[in-house]
């Protein structure tokens, strides 16, 4: 019966500390959402310093998680809602939801966000009506995201109070 218990005793603790050490390694392994990007082919500055914390679950879904809207700038001004969520594999962030990107004068829901190729120095954001290409060198660095004013969603439209 001593014997017995101890088996499992040993089998328990060993799975124990397989699990232990697999979610140590994984949370190490990415200290920071931007460190995150970086090893998923992506820019860092995609998102703002501002991130609270971040989920990445196991069927590749990124939830990111800010203390509030906010906005910042790129090319054009970009709104960031409190949560953004997509899809992340290697080089892209697919079925973005919680950011949009103003285009004359309107804010449009940015969906995609592809670095095909990293060596083009360019990366597309699908953003429903047109793909646009920036500069990667636009999102080098995380960018600074600042609550400015009231902002009110209406539809895909965003405006400033």
């Amino acid at each position: 019966m001593a014997n017995f218990f101890n088996i499992h005793f040993t089998v328990l603790l060993s799975t124990f500390l397989i699990f232990f050490s697999l979610h140590l390694s994984l949370s190490l392994s990415h200290s920071s959402i931007h460190d995150l990007l970086r090893s998923k082919g992506l820019p860092p500055g995609l998102l703002p310093k501002e991130i609270k914390s971040y989920n990445l679950l196991e069927n590749g879904t990124l939830e990111v998680f800010l203390d509030g809207p906010c906005l910042t700038k790129f090319e054009n001004r970009v709104y960031f809602d409190s949560v953004v969520r997509a899809n992340l594999s290697y080089g892209s962030l697919i079925g973005v939801v919680g950011l949009s990107q103003e285009e004359l004068f309107l804010w449009l829901p940015v969906k995609d966000i592809i670095v095909d190729d990293p060596t083009s120095g360019l990366i597309l954001f699908d953003i429903g009506v047109a793909h646009k290409q920036l500069s990667l060198s636009l999102f080098e660095d995380p960018p600074d995201c600042k609550p400015q004013g009231m902002i009110l969603a209406s539809g895909s439209q965003i405006r400033l109070a």
